[in-house]
């Protein structure tokens, strides 16, 4: 009996042990979800599911009367519209979609004011992320200055400075920058504020960039991610070998930089924080126009965005991480050329310059990438006189002359899968053009159409990597004789230095930029040979002798800070100048340069 009492009493006992255990495990379940509910993934996967359902509806099974039912097509196509064109770098398109995902956010989800702290704790600032804090500060700055909010950000806390810290990298925005930046602002959110970050946190990884989103918007000169910190699959290879503390934000997914004034600046607060986040920007960023697929056989893909960014994507494994590069030259069209060239003698300098442009000179800007060419060019074409017609011809849409100069008669072409680079020159011929722009130079094939435009155009300008004014003329002279059908050194670079007339180099010195020289490239004739050749001794020294085809007259050097004018233009220039000025031009060209200015006087 006794047993049996025992027997019961312990089969109750489990029994309620059993019950207790189960009944915790489904109080869980709800706590869980109820939680859930107010993360950010919850969020983008309910937001992307209402957009869907939008879409997906019948608007007939409605019954409603022709009107509204015409009405309701119309907002729905909008929505599908705006969908697909904002991750294309259309900022009317990304606002659209973010004041739709605010009012999904409030009538659908039940985002208030008493519950969107639980999502983002805007409320206490111990529980904010440092990506929280920087996008709370960026969006208050934004409110302020619109696309300037980064660079007044940066030049507000000097962030573009090099950190004194041994062992800091050179240019680096930190965590404990971003704190520190936090604490200072004094930051109050009303609810407003607070919606507008969680829509753009939401819109950022439902059809954005990620956490470069916004920071892509800016006007700054470009913003790239995956390239630095340990690839993925190596990392994930190696994991053992590394400490998960030291390492865990080395891996390339954590990786981005900015380019700002010149400087190449590590977010290092900032990451993907996920190899699948930086595979779905990096597939998604260069999509603009339909340019093609990016896979495995086709690694790469250059192309434009709606605003006309320049965007490189790679991926494994043409390259050993995914990658992206996006530049931007946005951030000169409210600017003129005093802002960019600073240095003392800035005003003898800009005004020869003018007269280079005004004078029809061909003229190519060399230097490293991102010593600011672009920008340099862009800049000149406000001197060019508004009679002329403008074309240029690019591999990427990214100078975006219309834009600056609207009263300008301007065309704008590049090759395509169709229409080679070629062709698309060759019917350029056929548009009444004047000046002709052909951006960058970055090939061979490039290389001769400079060559070719020089011969039938009133003027010429591009840009090209050379880093000397004798490399940039050795690189065209390679060109002339791999695809311009030249066979001998000496004539295929006669041909080069008969078609350009200036080499105007520039230099990035640790975020400096400024023109180191301005180079007039002049051909040697056959008087200047010493000796009176007959013809034919004369055909044979040009051409298997080691005697250059041209000299080299410095205009301008900069030096010990400010730019010096050395040397007035050859003949042959200065009459090519004078012949596109009119009167009153030529007398204040010939004063500029027959004064008797001394160096010291500059």
């Amino acid at each position: 009996m006794i047993l049996n009492l025992l027997l019961i009493f312990i089969l109750s006992v489990s029994a309620l042990l059993f019950l207790f255990y189960i009944g915790k495990k489904n109080i869980s379940v709800p706590e869980e979800e109820e939680g859930d509910s107010y993360s950010i993934p919850y969020l983008v996967r309910e937001v992307k599911n209402i957009f869907e359902s939008i879409l997906n509806k019948n608007i007939a099974d409605f019954n409603l009367n022709k009107q509204e039912t015409v009405k309701r097509e119309k907002i729905k196509s909008l929505i599908r519209k705006n969908l697909r064109s904002c991750g294309f770098g259309d900022g009317g398109a990304k606002e659209f979609v973010k004041d739709y995902i605010k009012e999904i956010l409030q009538k659908d989800l039940g985002v208030k004011e008493d519950n969107i702290d639980r999502i983002i704790p805007f409320h206490n600032s111990v529980l904010l992320t440092v990506r929280d804090k920087f996008e709370i500060v960026l969006y208050l700055y934004k409110k302020q200055y619109q696309y300037d909010a980064l660079a007044m950000l940066i030049n507000t806390y000097h962030l573009a400075e090099p950190k004194p810290e041994a062992g800091a990298r050179p240019y680096e925005i930190s965590g404990e920058d971003m704190e520190g930046i936090y604490d200072a602002e004094s930051i109050h959110l009303h609810f407003i504020d607070k919606l507008e970050i969680l829509a753009q946190r939401i819109y950022q990884s439902y059809k954005g960039f990620g956490v470069i989103d916004e920071i892509r918007d800016m006007k700054i000169d470009g913003v790239s991610g995956g390239i630095s910190g340990i690839p993925f699959d190596s990392y994930t290879y190696h994991a053992e070998s590394f400490d998960s503390i030291s390492y865990r934000n080395l891996n390339a997914y954590n990786s981005i930089w900015l380019f700002f004034q010149g400087k190449t600046i590590h977010l290092s607060f900032l990451g993907f924080e996920t190899q699948n986040e930086l595979v779905r920007v990096c597939k998604n960023i260069y999509r603009y126009g339909n340019p093609g697929q990016l896979s495995e056989e086709r690694g790469y893909i250059a192309n434009d965005m709606k605003d006309g960014s320049r965007v490189i994507t790679f991926r494994p494994p043409f390259s050993d991480r995914w990658a992206f590069f996006v530049r931007k030259h946005d951030s000169i069209m409210d600017m003129d050329i005093h802002n960019i060239i600073t240095d003392e003698g800035n005003e003898l300098l800009i005004e020869i310059l003018k007269w280079m442009v005004r004078g029809c000179l061909v003229i190519v800007i060399t230097g490293e990438m991102g010593s600011g060419k672009t920008t340099l060019l862009k800049l000149l074409i406000q001197y060019i006189r508004r009679t002329y017609t403008l074309r240029i011809h690019e591999q990427i849409f990214e100078l975006n002359l219309s834009k600056v100069y609207q009263d300008f008669n301007i065309l704008t072409l590049r090759e395509t899968d169709t229409v080679s680079g070629q062709e698309a020159l060759d019917i350029m011929k056929k548009t009444d053009g004047t000046v002709i722009i052909l951006g960058e130079v970055a090939s061979h094939t490039a290389a001769n159409w400079l060559i070719e435009t020089s011969q039938i155009s009133k003027m010429t300008i591009c840009s090209h990597h050379a880093g000397t004014t004798q490399d940039l003329i050795d690189n065209l002279k390679i060109a002339q004789l791999r695809a311009g059908g030249f066979h001998n050194e000496f004539l295929a670079e006669e041909q080069v230095v008969k078609a350009i007339n200036v080499d105007i180099h520039m230099e990035n010195d640790d975020g400096h930029r400024y023109i180191s020289g301005i180079t007039e490239i002049v051909p040697l004739t056959e008087k200047d040979y010493p000796v009176n050749f007959v013809p034919s001794v004369l055909e044979y020294m040009k051409m298997y002798t080691d005697r250059k085809a041209y000299k080299t007259i410095d205009i301008v050097r900069f030096e010990n800070g400010k730019y010096i004018l050395k040397n007035a233009f050859s003949k042959r220039a200065e009459s090519r100048i004078l012949s596109n000025l009119n009167e009153g031009e030529k007398g204040e060209f010939i004063k500029l340069f027959h004064s008797g200015i001394k160096e010291d006087a500059i």
